[in-house]
């Protein structure tokens, strides 16, 4: 499972991939463009989350100006999430029939469609090539498991603890996000051990999957 620290580009990061760990960035708008490297796969965010969270107005313009800048580039990402509305489902669907045929028409990319507060899986269009569990925190995790065990690609938004990591790596989610791993030395050290545990080369002595029943 990768694991995504944001778009974090600290000299560990480059070392956890010549490790060969699966790890990759997730480049979002609001950021300065960052130049992708060869050896480090990333995926494009639309930044719907961030702006909500601090309560700014999203700007189309940064989007559209991040998908023109990498389209030419050799190393092409993962996957684009097509702009959605945070914990809203008929407003997502909304802007997926708004973005998805301007976006699929200008653009050769992957396209990721963001799972939201009382959507299902008859709810994900046809043309998405992977699903992004986004929508609130306890909506989110409590209704993961049904994600996993409809669609073969899915990628979890906003994965700050080990916790939540082992669980979606057992579910068998393809990848995660989080911003949190480097705001302390302990939390840097614990993805670490994740990606070791994760690659065979330490033991995992505490289970810690998450009781979805209890999640929040």
């Amino acid at each position: 499972m990768m694991v995504m620290p944001s778009q974090n580009m600290k000299g560990i990061v480059h070392y956890w991939c010549g490790r060969g760990y699966p790890v990759g960035w997730l480049f979002t708008p609001e950021e300065a463009l960052r130049e992708p490297c060869e050896w480090v796969d990333y995926a494009i965010d639309n930044g719907r989350f961030a702006v909500w969270d601090a309560g700014k107005e999203w700007r189309e313009g940064l989007y559209l100006r991040m998908l023109d800048h990498y389209s030419p580039h050799p190393k092409q990402p993962l996957w684009v999430v097509v702009p959605d509305a945070v914990g809203d489902r008929d407003a997502t669907l909304r802007e997926w029939d708004k973005w998805y045929p301007v976006l699929s028409g200008s653009y050769d990319y992957k396209w990721a469609f963001c799972v939201q507060d009382g959507m299902t899986p008859d709810d994900v269009p046809t043309e998405a090539d992977i699903v992004f569990v986004g929508g609130t925190f306890e909506w989110k995790w409590r209704n993961l498991r049904q994600w996993v065990e409809a669609f073969d690609r899915v990628h979890v938004g906003r994965v700050n603890t080990v916790r939540h990591l082992l669980t979606c790596w057992d579910m068998g989610c393809e990848s995660t996000d989080g911003t949190g791993w480097f705001r302390a030395p302990r939390r840097t050290d614990e993805l670490h051990k994740f990606l070791r545990i994760q690659a065979g080369e330490e033991v995992r002595h505490n289970q810690g999957t998450l009781d979805l029943e209890f999640a929040a």
